[in-house]
């Protein structure tokens, strides 16, 4: 928006035949979610505060009143700043440069239009809403006498009200909005409650934000088309075994185990950014695990399920699909989780055929989780168990929130304002299409998993954990691991990930790469972006290891591979899927993959 008010006549009246007709359809459809949202309402029982907040911002109160003095202070400082922004203000407005008070951090998206600096009035507005910010974020953060966790939480759900609080979400406080209100005659906002509506009509009632054009993706026809066959499966996954790139592999097969979170094609998206087809190339035979989107007849699937069907099983089918015993395996997320467990349980059971480990940001050891340490206290256990024992599984898009939540500028906000206030559609994003693609979690394994490792941190313990009747402990995994993991990481903090390096007894290797839980892994070597950061040292600090890192320009992916055939370098002829004693069930990517919820 310009400092000069645009005339009248710019301000296109839309059709009133098509208003009509649109608010008749609005009506009649917000009838119907109303009547959905109502019915499931009535459905569940009632919960005043599921996510445990009243009793951590009570807290936080009753700490603040025993010190008035910081309060005063913090205040204070806070409109100091106010007044001198008055008077940066009224000295743009006479025509006098003025510096800032306060900028949006680099890389803040919710200001980028040019008016929010440009014009006086939105960029007061803008700067208030900073320095408020600020001043919110200040004091829950310096809050004496609060114990982590609840402090942790403050922290959190400070910053998702202030995130939600800020102008850019707001139509007579987003320039970008009003401009496009002027120009078309309000359709923007028309078209905008439409969005909204047929978002409330795919969540029956519950807001399901379109990130990303649904329609444009098809599974196995323009994403996870690397050409292959399920060769397996049980109830809880298929194992896909890819064609053969080259004339010659190495001998090791490579088993990838994802996470069961998210689907597996994230590492099959589309050709050029595919790390399945550029193993592939690299000279790999590889197998992939696609985990079945689980109902409530499997319930009572456990970890130790997962780790039988996922892990041992397959080891069992690539021997007879390969005629080797030998494997090199990679765990992504809880894929790594789940991988760290069964090497600690084969350790002590003998069995030896996985050679090498790679952890693509796994936790082993869970005492820096991140933000995700805020859902895990036990009030808010109790809660989810009492849904999943409803159920028999945790909704997909329960997931898919919280995880929205730890990046809710980029996640939520953002395709509010586009969506909802612009009028837009969103774009086709293959990423943002994986995102959407939400898997449930069973209930039993679901509540051992955030119990035993996210809540008490029993899998870094040496027989801390039990799978099958034996006690795991990871310090028994001798074989060769390969660490990776992301700078910005929000799911899995690299500190995080970092302190599982020192549990193996076995050679590691550490290695960093910029970006974030999903940009940082999936980064081809064509693509020229993002560094990653070596050190071939293993201090008891990770901060100690990033001080001694040296940092290489693009992608990690060659190294790892430079690191896995320098371990065992054997080529012998290309397998096709098929040729070994496990015949093909059905082509690439497999049924169980193609599972969408609602």
């Amino acid at each position: 928006m310009d400092d000069e008010p645009k005339s009248h006549a710019a301000f296109r009246l839309p059709d009133p035949d098509v208003v009509s007709r649109s608010m008749a359809d609005i009506a009649e459809r917000s009838q119907r979610v109303v009547s959905e949202w109502l019915k499931r309402q009535c459905e569940q029982s009632p919960q005043l505060d599921p996510l445990n907040i009243g009793s951590a911002f009570l807290e936080m109160t009753a700490r603040l009143m025993t010190n008035p003095a910081s309060m005063m202070q913090a205040q204070l400082g806070f409109w100091q700043d106010y007044m001198t922004l008055w008077q940066n203000t009224t000295r743009r407005m006479l025509g006098l440069d003025t510096k800032p008070v306060i900028d949006a951090r680099p890389g803040d998206r919710r200001f980028q239009d040019g008016a929010w600096k440009d014009n006086q009035v939105f960029d007061f507005i803008r700067q208030s809403y900073l320095l408020a910010a600020r001043y919110v974020q200040d004091v829950v953060k310096h809050v004496d006498g609060l114990d982590p966790e609840t402090a942790q939480k403050v922290d959190f759900y400070a910053r998702q009200f202030v995130d939600a609080m800020s102008p850019s979400n707001f139509l007579m406080t987003n320039p970008e909005v009003l401009r496009k209100t002027v120009e078309s005659g309000g359709e923007n906002l028309l078209r905008g409650l439409n969005n909204l509506l047929a978002d409330l009509e795919r969540g029956r009632g519950k807001l399901h934000i379109k990130m990303t054009d649904l329609d444009a993706f098809t599974v196995g026809e323009n994403i996870a088309v690397t050409p292959g066959k399920v060769v397996w499966q049980n109830d809880l996954m298929q194992l896909i075994q890819y064609a053969p790139m080259t004339e010659t592999v190495l001998k090791r097969p490579l088993l990838i185990i994802p996470p069961w979170i998210n689907k597996f094609y994230i590492l099959d998206l589309r050709p050029k950014n595919s790390f399945v087809r550029w193993a592939l190339s690299q000279g790999h035979t590889v197998f992939m695990v696609s985990w079945v989107n689980p109902d409530e007849r499997l319930a009572e699937k456990g970890f130790e399920d997962y780790m039988r069907e996922g892990v041992l099983e397959n080891l069992d089918a690539i021997e007879k699909a390969t005629g080797e015993r030998e494997v090199n395996v990679i765990g992504y997320c809880l894929g790594g989780t789940l991988l760290g467990s069964a090497l600690a349980y084969m350790a002590a059971k003998g069995d030896e055929r996985i050679k090498t480990a790679t952890f693509f940001v796994a936790l082993l050891d869970f005492r820096e989780c991140g933000e995700l340490k805020v859902f895990i206290d036990e009030e808010q256990l109790k809660s989810l168990e009492e849904k999943m024992s409803r159920r028999g599984f945790l909704e997909g898009d329960e997931m898919a929130t919280t995880f929205n939540m730890l990046r809710a500028n980029d996640l939520i906000w953002s395709f509010v304002v586009n969506n909802y206030l612009l009028g837009n559609e969103p774009f086709p994003f293959d990423l943002l299409y994986w995102n959407s693609d939400c898997t449930r979690m069973p209930a039993r394994m679901h509540s051992f998993y955030l119990r035993n490792m996210y809540q008490r941190n029993r899998l870094a313990q040496p027989g801390g954990i039990s799978l099958d009747g034996v006690p795991l402990d990871l310090r028994r995994i001798a074989v060769p691991c390969y660490f990776l993991s992301t700078r910005e990481d929000h799911i899995a903090p690299w500190r995080g990930t970092y302190w599982g390096t020192l549990l193996p007894s076995g050679p590691v290797r550490f290695v960093l790469a910029a970006s974030g839980h999903i940009a940082g892994v999936v980064n081809p070597p064509e693509s020229g972006k993002y560094s990653h950061w070596r050190n071939p040292e293993l201090p008891a600090d990770p901060a100690a290891w990033f001080a001694g890192a040296t940092e290489f320009a693009g992608s990690w992916w060659p190294d790892w591979h430079h690191w896995l055939s320098g371990i065992s370098n054997e080529q012998v002829p290309a397998r096709v899927p098929g040729d070994g004693k496990l015949k093909p069930i059905e082509d690439a990517p497999g049924s169980y993959v193609k599972v969408r919820l609602g």
